[in-house]
């Protein structure tokens, strides 16, 4: 029986295809492929592209994520050296430094067995932190007092020191602190210390501000002080000037007694006429008779003879 061409073509394609996924493998960029000949490491390719492999059972071919595994802790119930209990909640990120020793260590690369191994290391490794660390460095009304970094660096060296000897394979890259949670029955007192904390503060800040207060009134009172002393002395001195320019006026008025009567005579009118009126007196009657302009012509006032005076700012 004949076959045709393209009977023969694809049954051709479909043998180096069987050819191909016996003895060849697909390496990812992020991938480290791990190869095991008869169920131990035989070879480690990290190089992206096709790999050459001797067809199963003969070798098999383990893929690994080279790129960084995350995972979060469980909650965890700490004493603190003060007495005090926390939960504490980590974020770890770690990454596969040697495949073939994780390859071994881990049940043929297990993630998830390895995360288990590094739960058990973290959450040791915060215990032992958590002993040399009061409340107030993870709970604080001041964040000042707060020391996450610190706590965080302390955890993530205690973890690398254990898993430095393990052979594991693997580096952890990062802890941080993702919660902090208390339990009920503390929760009350660590409330009730930090409203003291807070009041403490509070009432810092308060008399602070009075202190300043105090100040800025003294230095306000000084100054006032200064000024009405400043004020008074210049007082007293155009008040000296004055008596001494009043002296001098006597002494020219003593020695000209008409030049004192017209000058109070002048002072008179002039208070007669501030105001806009009309008044209806003797032309005759001081200080009236100075608005006369010839006292021989003026007109002789008699009873019953009276003059009209005109404002004369009118």
């Amino acid at each position: 029986m004949k076959r045709s061409p393209l009977t023969i073509a694809i049954g051709a394609v479909l043998i180096v295809i069987f050819g191909l996924l016996l003895f060849m493998y697909q390496v990812r960029k992020s991938e480290t492929a791990v190869i095991a000949r008869f169920g131990k490491v035989d070879r480690v390719n990290s190089q992206p592209g096709p790999g050459f492999r001797l067809p199963w059972p003969i070798e098999t071919v383990y893929t690994l994520d080279e790129r960084i595994q995350n995972f979060d802790t469980h909650m965890d119930e700490l004493t603190l050296p003060d007495q005090n209990i926390i939960l504490l909640t980590c974020y770890v990120g770690w990454k596969i430094e040697k495949p073939e020793e994780f390859f071994v260590k881990f049940d043929r690369g297990s993630i998830p067995a390895a995360e288990s191994i590094l739960e058990e290391d973290v959450r040791g490794a915060k215990n032992e932190v958590a002993g040399q660390h009061p409340f107030p460095d993870f709970v604080s009304a001041d964040p000042r007092l707060m020391k996450y970094r610190q706590i965080e660096s302390e955890i993530l060296d205690k973890v690398q020191g254990k898993i430095a000897n393990q052979h594991y394979g693997l580096d952890v890259k990062f802890i941080h602190i993702k919660q902090i949670a208390l339990p009920e029955t503390v929760s009350q007192n660590v409330f009730d210390r930090m409203t003291q904390e807070r009041q403490y503060y509070i009432d810092k800040i308060t008399a602070e501000g009075a202190e300043q207060a105090r100040r800025i009134k003294a230095d306000a009172d000084k100054t006032a002080l200064i000024t009405l002393a400043d004020a008074d002395s210049t007082a007293l001195k155009l008040k000296g000037q004055g008596v001494a320019e009043m002296v001098q006026s006597l002494q020219v008025f003593r020695q000209n007694p008409e030049l004192a009567t017209f000058n109070l005579k002048i002072e008179a009118l002039q208070q007669l006429f501030r105001s806009n009126s009309t008044f209806i007196v003797d032309p005759s009657m001081p200080p009236v008779n100075l608005l006369q302009l010839d006292n021989k012509t003026a007109p002789v006032a008699t009873p019953g003879n009276a003059a009209t005076i005109a404002d004369p700012n009118k």
